[in-house]
């Protein structure tokens, strides 16, 4: 078993999880990491396309209700610490993360004692593109302003979800990840902002975040809701509403 685990988190996203773990599997990341698939109740075949992969080495999880990405991610976690692993990457299960920048994140944990590495389409010359919409550029600047703010360190991608950590960042009480109000889109930012707040060596590297084409989807968030939801963390930890 390696001591690396990457998991990419799905809801019905049977043609593009498809290419995400074909493009893995030929990855140089192949051979340094497991790859674990947590499926959010998917009901469009994805789930069938995932077990096909089985002799392949891609293992998977599925919730029987769809639980929300945080929830998935909550997952992701505990399957690592059960095992055993030393490190989770996670990353999107729509294809828009390169599985051959998965060094980029893990090298600086494994190799330099990072416990958190964040990965930033901003700091890559090439890192946002593909049909990314008005909208999402506009909040993806602002947020990372806001927790940057916040935390009192300059943060270039709050919302990137690509990243990689130390499992044994959750023995820490102080990382609550089992709170309800961190089931969907929260537990990304929470993360983030612990491993910040709470002194953890933390570093952000360039990678590309690549929207497919209009006609696939360019994601599941809803605009108002959704960036609530990710938004949320940084209020309500900044207030100490939530620990």
């Amino acid at each position: 078993m390696n001591k690396v685990l990457v998991c990419p988190v799905a809801f019905n996203e049977n043609v593009k999880l498809k290419s995400a773990i074909e493009r893995f599997l030929k990855s140089p990341a192949r051979d340094r990491a497991d790859y674990l698939v947590v499926d959010d109740a998917s009901t469009d075949g994805t789930t069938e396309m995932i077990r096909g992969f089985a002799a392949r080495g891609v293992q998977t999880i599925r919730h029987a209700d769809r639980s929300g990405v945080g929830a998935a991610i909550r997952t992701a976690i505990k399957y690592a610490t059960s095992k055993g692993y030393e490190v989770l990457v996670i990353m999107a299960g729509n294809d828009k993360d390169n599985p051959d920048e998965i060094p980029r994140l893990i090298d600086p944990v494994v190799k330099e004692g990072y416990d958190f590495v964040q990965g930033s389409r901003y700091l890559s010359p090439k890192g946002a593109g593909g049909d990314m919409p008005f909208y999402r550029k506009v909040a993806t600047r602002v947020h990372p302003a806001l927790m940057s703010l916040i935390v009192g360190r300059v943060l270039t991608d709050s919302t990137n979800g690509f990243r990689a950590f130390r499992v044994s960042i959750f023995e820490n009480k102080a990382v609550n990840i089992d709170q309800e109000w961190l089931d969907h889109y929260e537990l990304e930012p929470y993360l983030l902002f612990k491993a910040v707040t709470l002194g953890y060596k933390f570093r952000e590297v360039p990678v590309t975040k690549i929207y497919p084409p209009q006609k696939l989807g360019y994601t599941k968030m809803r605009p108002v809701v959704g960036w609530w939801s990710i938004l949320k963390p940084v209020v309500y930890l900044g207030l100490r509403i939530k620990r």
